[in-house]
């Protein structure tokens, strides 16, 4: 079975930094795209990064310039890059293989102003 395990989120003030994790087993995340998506109270899940096989990655508009989707092969690790975060990115996080429906457990960020 599929699992994607997220970490890396918590409480952080405006302007500051995180890097998430996405541990994978039983799939190879060199191999397929790979995302990130958040979900704030209220709102739909969104998408924030994604990363292709090829190595293309794109983000939402809200995230260019200050977000960095990358991946790890050796460790079939997914992370996700957080910089000059605002309390508007405040959400659930979810990493997934779209390809796979698949989707981690979530991790909370919450940033305050």
């Amino acid at each position: 079975q599929v699992q994607l395990v997220e970490s890396g989120g918590g409480l952080v003030q405006a302007g500051g930094s995180l890097r998430l994790s996405c541990a994978a087993s039983r799939i190879d995340v060199s191999l397929t795209t790979m995302a990130w998506f958040r979900q704030a109270p209220g709102n739909q899940r969104v998408l924030v990064a994604a990363v292709t096989s090829g190595g293309h990655t794109t983000y939402a508009d809200s995230v260019k310039g200050r977000f960095t989707v990358s991946r790890d092969n050796a460790k079939n690790t997914l992370f996700l890059q957080m910089n000059n975060l605002k309390p508007e990115d405040t959400a659930v996080y979810y990493c997934s293989s779209p390809a796979l429906n698949m989707w981690g457990q979530g991790t909370q960020v919450t940033v305050s102003s």
